[in-house]
């Protein structure tokens, strides 16, 4: 294995682990851990459309719509497709499904979390959540 493969490698296990860190902060409704996620200077458009520019506007609608978010159920995040733009940019597509509390599967979404890596750390900079329509 090449330098470039192993730090890739352990690479996409940091993008991982911040993927489920995005799950455990939405199934435990800790907005505090869910924007230590994020970019100072991230955008985010939400999976209705709202666009939201900086870390102030996420902050006011995360703490406006976690709490009681899993009131009806809770999501799953998967991270299945991992493209490194540069070593430092990496464009994540994520599987997210949710489910109500008796397990059944009422949606699905296909997030596109765009990370850059910051002193070492992965973080959220540019995402657009995007919901899987029936079909």
């Amino acid at each position: 294995m090449t330098t470039t493969e192993l730090d890739q490698t352990e690479d996409i296990a940091a993008i991982h682990a911040v993927v489920a860190a995005v799950a455990k902060a939405q199934r435990a409704e800790d907005a505090d851990a869910f924007l230590a996620l994020f970019h100072p200077d991230a955008i985010w458009t939400t999976g209705g459309g709202k666009f939201l520019n900086g870390l102030n506007e996420i902050s006011e609608f995360t703490r406006a719509v976690l709490p009681g978010a899993t009131k009806d159920g809770y999501a799953t995040y998967e991270p299945f497709f991992v493209r490194f733009i540069r070593p430092d940019v990496a464009a994540v597509k994520v599987r997210q499904q949710y489910f109500n509390h008796d397990g059944e599967l009422q949606a699905q979404g296909s997030p596109l979390y765009g990370m850059t890596k910051e002193d070492g750390r992965w973080l959220l900079t540019f995402c657009q959540n995007t919901p899987v329509a029936d079909h």
